[in-house]
C-alpha cells in the first residue's frame, strides 16, 4: 500500500491511497489544479483516479468535490446527509455514490471501513482502508477518543491521526473563549497529548503514524513532534501531513 498526503488542515484536506492497482482519493478541500500538480509529485495523474470519497460536510474537506469529478471525471462517494448538507455550491454532480456511515465499500479487492465519528459534522466518518490483510487509517476531525476509535487502532499498520491543537497554545492564543470550548469540547478536535496517547495505547501492529490537520493558530509540528515522542517513545516513526505542501510518499 503506498500513501501520500496532498494537504492537511483547516485550509484544505485531501490523502492518496494506491492498493492493489487502486487509487483512491479522502476528500476534496484544494483545488483541482493543486491535486494535480500534488498528485504529479509522486508520479501519479490524478486522472487515473478511481473514488473521491467524502468524509464529512465542512469545506475545508468537500469544496471541491464538484470540481473533482467534472475536471477529472472522478466518482464521488459520501452519505446523503454530507451531501444534503454542504455549505457550498459543489454544482451538478453526475457519479454519486451514497453510502451509510459504518458501511464497508469495496473497489476492486480493497476494502473501505468507513467509521462514525462525534465530530460537529452532519454525519462524519473517518476510514480505514485495508487490502490483503493490511489497514491504513484515515483519521480526522474526530471529536474525542471514542471507545471504537480506541479498538480500530489496534488493528491499524499505519495512521493518518489528527493531532489538532496543543492545549497551552489554544489556551493563551488570539480564539475567543467559545471557539475554545467548540475546539477542546467533545465534538471538535484532538490535541497533541490525546492522539499521542492514542498512539501509545495503540500497540504492537503500528509501523508509522502520519499526524495531521495541525491547527495553524494552536500547534507548530515541532511541538506536535515532540509531544508525540515524549509520550510514544524516540524510535517510533513520525511524519507529518503538512498544511501547504504534499508529503513525502509512504508505504506499508
Amino acid at each position: 500500500m503506498i500513501t501520500f498526503s496532498l494537504q492537511s488542515g483547516s485550509n484544505g484536506n485531501c490523502i492518496y491511497v494506491e492498493a492493489g492497482g487502486v487509487r483512491l482519493l479522502f476528500d476534496a478541500g484544494i483545488s483541482g489544479k493543486c491535486a494535480e500538480a500534488r498528485m504529479s509529485a509522486h508520479g501519479r495523474n490524478i486522472r487515473d483516479v478511481d473514488a473521491l470519497l467524502i468524509s464529512h460536510d465542512h469545506v475545508d474537506h468537500l469544496r471541491c468535490a464538484g470540481v473533482f469529478q467534472r475536471k477529472f471525471k472522478v466518482p464521488i462517494h459520501m452519505t446523503r446527509t454530507t451531501h444534503a448538507a454542504a455549505p457550498c455550491d459543489l454544482g451538478k454532480l453526475s457519479n454519486v455514490h451514497y453510502f451509510t456511515a459504518g458501511d464497508r465499500l469495496r473497489f476492486n479487492g480493497v476494502t473501505v471501513h468507513t467509521i462514525p465519528t462525534p465530530h460537529d459534522a452532519a454525519d462524519g466518518v473517518g476510514f480505514v482502508v485495508e487490502h490483503n490483510g493490511t489497514r491504513l487509517g484515515i483519521l480526522t476531525d474526530l471529536g474525542h477518543p471514542f471507545a471504537a476509535l480506541r479498538d480500530w487502532l489496534e488493528t491499524l499498520d499505519a495512521v493518518y491521526l489528527e493531532s489538532n491543537y496543543d492545549p497551552q497554545m489554544l489556551a493563551t492564543g488570539p480564539y475567543p473563549r467559545y471557539l475554545q470550548e467548540r475546539i477542546r469540547g467533545p465534538h471538535g478536535h484532538l490535541s497533541n497529548p490525546e492522539a499521542a496517547e492514542l498512539i501509545r495505547s495503540a500497540g504492537r501492529r503500528l509501523q508509522w503514524a502520519a499526524l495531521a490537520h495541525l491547527s495553524q493558530e494552536n500547534n507548530h509540528p515541532e511541538i506536535a513532534l515532540e509531544t508525540h515522542r515524549r509520550h510514544v517513545g524516540r524510535t517510533f516513526p513520525f511524519h507529518l501531513a503538512g498544511r501547504y505542501d504534499v508529503s513525502e510518499l509512504l508505504e506499508i
